[in-house]
């Protein structure tokens, strides 16, 4: 009885009430758990010391950590993870304006704290597979685990216009399941439907740009490179 009236006290000492801050927190907790998965998966070609990696496996991952950020913090925030998912709220109406510019930014910061968990995790296999160089480019690159980038065959016009139809299909599609007027996907299988979609279009959208579909997902990690050693080539 003891231990339990102390942790209740705890509680009840750490209960934040401000609604807000409820919800930046479960997106920045959402959009790590998402990213976490997304670029462990990336990192995977790392740590097995392939130069190409494995597609699928990467794919998955990045499904199925979709699917765990949206379990993850769903029901308090919305589990939006994606700049353009909060746009596309604010547009139809569903999501205050002045909320857009703070879930901006705490989706870049879940991001960029995920890509330093992701660094920290698989540090002795980045470092031996670089040779001790963090490059962008070239067989020993190691960039490629935290941002996307573009095939070297890509202009920028074809890699804009890649993002803008993959997004759009991506905000749609979610945009479809969520209607309660039109088919309804089973009360608690959304996370799991709105992975198969994303996995959906990175299988028949990647091969351009990688198929990120979302800014936070790549600025946050991108950020996180360019301050870790890799230096301004990530975004060049």
């Amino acid at each position: 009885m003891g231990t339990t009236s102390f942790l209740t006290r705890v509680q009840g000492l750490l209960r934040i009430r401000n609604q807000l801050v409820r919800e930046c927190l479960a997106e920045v907790l959402a959009t790590f758990v998402m990213m976490t998965i997304t670029l462990s998966s990336a990192a995977q070609k790392i740590a097995f010391f392939e130069t190409k990696g494995n597609l699928i496996t990467s794919y998955l991952g990045g499904a199925l950590g979709v699917m765990a950020g949206i379990y993850t913090a769903g029901g308090i925030s919305g589990a939006h993870m994606n700049p353009a998912f909060s746009l596309a709220m604010c547009l139809i109406g569903q999501f205050p304006w002045w909320k857009f510019p703070i879930f901006v930014v705490v989706q870049i910061l879940g991001s960029f704290i995920s890509a330093g968990a992701v660094y920290i995790l698989y540090y002795d296999a980045i470092w031996h597979h670089s040779n001790g160089t963090l490059t962008v480019s070239g067989p020993q690159e190691t960039a490629s685990i935290f941002a996307t980038y573009p095939a070297d065959f890509v202009s920028v016009a074809n890699g804009f216009l890649d993002q803008v139809i993959g997004t759009g299909v991506l905000i749609i599609a979610v945009m479809g399941t969520m209607d309660t007027r039109n088919k309804p996907v089973p009360k608690g299988l959304e996370p799991v439907v709105v992975a198969l979609l994303v996995l959906s279009i990175e299988c028949s959208m990647g091969a351009n740009c990688g198929c990120p579909l979302n800014p936070a997902r790549d600025i946050g990690p991108r950020l996180f490179t360019y301050l870790a050693g890799w230096g301004p080539e990530v975004f060049r």
